[in-house]
């Protein structure tokens, strides 16, 4: 019994250090609140940190740039999944009147000034996706495709070289079509045949 007097003796005067046992009680109360604080704080980052490591999981896994797009198809608006890839690359999937889904692909390097070359921007492969398309159809008419216009050139034709200037809002755009052999567009005048081949 002795032992229990001098411990409750000691821990008396260490625990109080001149404080009354209420005010031992609030301090001991508020800090246990803190500690649970701290603890919801920490499971809170935790969550925090979790989600967003999935979801940069899920953005490293698409592979690029993905979203919805309207694209203009032989002069009909169409939904197409546009993907483009890290390395200047893209696909455009679309679905036909028919049901199927078709899929457009294209993309590519460009060569800088100093001869260095890169994968095309976001801004470049749009660009090429709503440039002006060319169709040789089996009836043996040839047509032009640009947003919502579809222009049979079939007849403007002299020599296996056809031009066509292109406006759509502000935007004008000359292009060359030699016959067959392919088509070149400007925006500042209608390129020669030969500039194409």
């Amino acid at each position: 019994m002795m032992d229990k007097e001098q411990y409750k003796k000691t821990f008396d005067t260490v625990a109080s250090f001149g404080m009354e046992p209420l005010e031992v009680r609030r301090i001991m109360k508020n800090s246990r609140k803190h500690a649970y604080m701290n603890k919801i704080a920490a499971a809170a980052a935790v969550v925090a940190v979790l989600a967003g490591s999935t979801g940069v999981a899920y953005a490293a896994n698409v592979g690029g740039i993905q979203r919805t797009l309207q694209l203009w198809l032989h002069g009909d608006q169409t939904n197409a999944e546009l993907v483009i890839n890290e390395n200047g690359e893209y696909s455009a999937v679309y679905q036909l009147e028919d049901g199927s889904t078709e899929t457009r692909s294209g993309g590519g390097i460009a060569i800088e000034a100093d001869g260095t070359e890169r994968p095309l921007t976001e801004e470049e492969i749009m660009a090429q996706l709503f440039m002006p398309e060319v169709e040789y159809k089996d009836d043996g008419t040839v047509w032009v495709y640009y947003y919502d216009q579809k222009i049979d050139v079939t007849d403007l034709f002299e020599d296996g070289v056809c031009y066509v200037k292109l406006v759509n809002g502000d935007e004008t755009l000359y292009m060359t079509i030699e016959y067959d052999n392919g088509y070149s567009v400007s925006s500042d005048k209608y390129p020669e045949p030969e500039s194409f081949n």
